[in-house]
């Protein structure tokens, strides 16, 4: 990373940089992203190369020379530029239909027939969460504020530079895809999650929004197909976020990986006693989801005679628990999905039929992501904004050439895929950009991107031929321990033992030959005796010393 010297910024800059650093990022320095070079050029260019669809930010500026100046900034950055000369106009193209949706607004404060302030509070009024940079060539802390209570997300005074501005629009871009993310994470666990909430530049994916908002206006049995990990239960759970059952219970239920002994128990409950193990009164998923809706994933692995059941319960409104003496009423609404042909399974006998056309009655089939290559980068950046702030990464976003990567991989999991390896790459990110080294596994597959590993170390260089190692045995022993095995591992004597016993004695008593004798439980002339016999050298000079001690007693 190279660092150069960046103007000094202006004081409107200033507090709003701290006002955003102190929102968004805690603990950090106010003017941490002033002096950092990037580079902005277009990415290199790959043989074969699909392009991924870039986000279009709208300049609304009634300058034309700052109109020109950012739109060449903002495509030099990897972006798509629109611009406009109003405030009416930058709302009429935020709320047209038909056209892929703008992902961030740069706004001049001043205009002659809607100014800045004015774009904000419409947008509030239309609750449009699009992320807005206010821009003025007369900045004031007063203007500051106003903005920032309008809604505005960043605020710089012109004419703004280069490596400000792409700071601002990371930002803007990272917080806006974390706050979706946190949206629909909230209302997929509410209940609530509507197709608004899936943005999408697909046509494809549009056609499946469309069947999907119709289907949630009624009843009917939905059967989403599609190959796995493409987001069939995300469908399945907008169509009842948008449905009358908006907040009731969803229950999913994946077929494969139910144990086909207990399936029938799982699915419409079972009475106490009514088996072997059977200790309490299981409901099942049937009646869990009353009054919601019941999302039976992978049906087309349920066993034949489950299927029966299913296709009663299915017709008749009611089911029928293991052991119960009458059936239960459920209301409910069946989607079902599925990764296989069900067709296919029909003609080979492990699909009912009658049960596949009473499924089968509204099917929304899934186009797989390489087949909606647009959604690519969105999907991308909302991954990446997740992921950053679950682990706590600073990362503002992802390089255009690791998005044209990403683009031009088939991703054979789809969705499931994507989300995963932005995970990992978000955990190997060095930097605070996702790059395409952070995706060497997808690079590997994909014409035209080299996977630059950093070489291993090398070893270091032997100056002489290893030694082979010495092994010392260095025996340990304690002085007061007397040893009973000899050098070869035999018993040793006891004559052996009793003289090192006595040798022993006569060091630690410092030869007081009455008391080694009393300790020894032996009279005094046998220890002179035995000194003899083990070739002690003063045993004869300790055996006069003690005569001569009692002889001098006696005469006194």
């Amino acid at each position: 990373m190279e660092f150069v010297c960046a103007p000094a910024p202006t004081s409107v800059n200033v507090v709003f940089t701290l006002f955003r650093n102190h929102a968004f990022t805690p603990g950090t320095g106010a003017l941490r992203n002033f002096g950092t070079r990037r580079t902005a050029g277009p990415p290199e260019k790959h043989a074969g190369d699909r392009n991924p669809m870039p986000s279009i930010i709208l300049i609304a500026d009634d300058d034309p020379v700052q109109r020109r100046l950012l739109e060449a900034m903002t495509r030099r950055f990897g972006y798509e530029a629109e611009t406009v000369e109003g405030g009416e106009q930058a709302l009429a193209r935020m709320t047209q239909a038909g056209v892929p949706p703008v992902s961030l607004l740069i706004l001049d404060l001043v205009m002659p027939d809607l100014d800045g302030m004015g774009v904000l509070a419409r947008l509030r009024e239309m609750k449009n969460t699009t992320p807005v940079i206010v821009q003025t060539a007369h900045g004031s802390i007063e203007a500051v504020i106003s903005a920032m209570r309008a809604g505005a997300h960043d605020f710089v005074v012109k004419p703004v530079g280069a490596e400000r501005l792409q700071i601002s629009i990371k930002n803007a871009l990272s917080a806006e895809a974390l706050a979706g993310e946190i949206r629909r994470i909230s209302r997929r666990s509410q209940g609530t999650l509507t197709f608004k909430d899936l943005v999408s530049r697909s046509p494809d994916m549009a056609r499946v929004i469309r069947l999907g908002e119709r289907a949630a206006h009624s009843s009917i049995p939905v059967l989403i197909e599609g190959e796995s990990g493409v987001g069939k239960e995300i469908i399945a759970r907008a169509i009842q976020g948008a449905s009358d059952r908006r907040g009731k219970p969803f229950v999913t239920v994946n077929c494969g990986a139910l144990p086909a002994n207990l399936v029938e128990s799982i699915l419409f409950g079972h009475e106490k006693g009514a088996f072997t193990g059977a200790t309490e009164k299981h409901t099942g998923k049937f009646l869990e989801a009353n009054g919601g809706t019941l999302f039976l994933d992978e049906i087309g692995e349920l066993p034949l005679d489950i299927q029966v059941k299913l296709l009663r319960a299915l017709q008749e409104n009611e089911i029928d628990p293991v052991g119960a003496k009458r059936p239960v009423r459920v209301d409910i609404r069946l989607i079902s999905a599925t990764n296989q042909n069900l067709i296919e399974l029909v003609k080979r006998g492990r699909f009912r039929e009658d049960l596949f056309y009473r499924l089968n009655v509204f099917p929304i089939a899934i186009p797989p992501l390489r087949a909606r290559r647009e959604d690519i980068a969105d999907l991308a950046r909302r991954f990446c904004a997740r992921f950053s702030a679950e682990e706590g990464r600073n990362i503002r976003g992802i390089s255009s050439e690791a998005l044209s990567l990403l683009a031009n991989y088939d991703w054979p999991g789809n969705v499931r895929q994507l989300e995963n390896a932005v995970f990992r790459a978000v955990v190997l990110a060095d930097g605070d950009e996702l790059t395409v080294a952070e995706f060497p596994q997808i690079a590997a597959h994909v014409d035209g991107y080299d996977v630059r590993v950093p070489p291993a170390p090398a070893p270091a260089a032997l100056t002489s031929a290893p030694k082979e190692r010495e092994i010392v045995r260095v025996e340990i022993r304690d002085p007061n321990v007397l040893r009973l095995l000899g050098p070869h591992g035999d018993m040793r004597k006891l004559d052996d033992l009793e003289a090192e016993t006595i040798r022993f004695a006569l060091a630690h008593y410092r030869g007081q030959m009455s008391e080694i004798a009393r300790r020894l439980g032996i009279g005094r002339s046998t220890l002179y005796r035995k000194m003899k016999e083990y070739g002690f050298d003063d045993a004869a000079e300790a055996e006069t010393s003690a005569a001569g001690s009692d002889g001098g007693a006696m005469v006194a």
